[in-house]
């Protein structure tokens, strides 16, 4: 059974909405585009756009984060722009299955689509 983070995650990135919360201690503003799991465990890779970072600030263009989803707290959904950032060079390692991603042509193979 998906955690509720998990299930908001997933409302964000179903209808393309921001999500807005707290991650090791920091203020996170961010997208989710994949979502998926190692093992048991919950992760998401987020583009982050806003907010700060446990390594100093944030580079104005954002950046790629890999989420633990049971270590983000306070998560809401907001509305505003999507972004995903610039082109994707490097393979994704956030996690091992892949199950939801929001490029319709996927190169993960997601187990389901959105």
């Amino acid at each position: 059974m998906p955690s509720a983070t998990y299930e908001l995650f997933l409302a964000a990135m179903r209808g393309r909405r921001q999500i807005v919360c707290l991650y090791q201690g920091h203020r996170r503003e961010l997208c989710p585009i994949l979502l998926g799991r190692t093992g048991l465990e919950e992760k998401c890779l987020a583009y982050q756009f806003g907010g700060d970072t446990s390594a100093g600030r944030l580079p104005a263009a954002g950046e790629w984060k890999c989420l633990k989803l049971r270590d983000v707290r306070d998560a809401v959904l907001r509305d505003g722009p999507w972004r995903s950032g610039a082109a994707h060079s490097t393979a994704q390692t956030c996690m091992k299955m892949v199950e939801y991603d929001v490029n319709p042509a996927s190169p993960y193979h997601p187990v389901f689509r959105l």
